[in-house]
């Protein structure tokens, strides 16, 4: 068994985010002092009981992924509030199962509607059949009008009227959607304890096949909230306001 504790590896993980984000020249200032401020609001880590003075392998991994969620972030953040990384930034996150692409002008709208892979209306017995992880229904909306299954139990969406859905699936290692942004940049919110984006406004969806990573454009989406949790990606669209759309989040349960 390797010397190395899960904590030592932090190092490595941050140096490969830069590889996903595009920030011109040096980072400003903020950016450290920002960092700085998220790193020590953040709650100590118990002692592991077995050696008294270090934390326990869980509770370190768990401070490893406050870290880089962090550094995320502010980077994020600081990037969004500079012109010179607005301008630059064509990828700038990967979150909750969604490819983020935010350039500094809006993106070309997609003409028509392309349904996801294989996709097809099913019961709840077919749901059951078809998808392997726990298909949550928000209680602020009550039982859908209409569930589909995509690309072979991958997708889960849920309708309901006025242009409502919800998308949910699995994509924690490989992104699922992918959304090309302009102006107004995202807006960092959360939902319960979970982190979330609020995107405002008309932005081209597409999907991304595997195992090729082909890109399919699917439509025009509405106002969108996403957030992971439990393992799970959701994708709120159709409701007006964010305030609304966190209501609605939160009674996922």
């Amino acid at each position: 068994m390797s010397s190395r504790e899960p904590f030592d590896d932090l190092e490595a993980e941050l140096l490969a985010l830069g590889d996903l984000l595009d920030v011109p020249g040096p980072p400003p200032s903020d950016v450290a002092a920002a960092v700085r401020a998220r790193l020590e609001a953040s709650p100590g880590e118990a002692p592991d009981p077995v050696r008294p003075h270090s934390p326990s392998p869980v509770r370190r991994r768990r401070a490893r992924w406050k870290i880089v969620t962090a550094v995320v972030l502010v980077v994020i953040a600081i990037t969004a509030a500079t012109p010179q990384g607005r301008a630059a930034v064509v990828r700038i996150l990967r979150f909750a199962g969604i490819e983020l692409r935010v350039g500094d002008a809006p993106p070309k709208a997609v003409t028509g509607v392309t349904p996801l892979p294989y996709e097809h209306t099913v019961d709840q017995d077919g749901l059951k059949a078809e998808v392997k992880f726990q298909v949550r229904t928000p209680k602020a909306l009550g039982e859908p009008e209409r569930t589909t299954v995509s690309d072979r139990g991958r997708v889960v969406s849920m309708f309901w009227p006025g242009g409502v859905r919800l998308d949910q699936f699995d994509g924690v290692l490989d992104p699922v959607l992918f959304k090309k942004l302009g102006p107004p940049w995202p807006d960092y919110t959360k939902v319960g304890p979970y982190q979330a984006w609020w995107i405002q406004g008309a932005h081209p969806l597409g999907y991304l096949s595997r195992p090729d990573g082909t890109e399919i454009p699917l439509r025009q989406a509405g106002p969108t909230l996403i957030w992971q949790q439990d393992a799970l990606n959701y994708r709120l669209e159709g409701v007006k306001t964010k305030e609304e759309a966190v209501r609605i989040g939160v009674s996922l349960g």
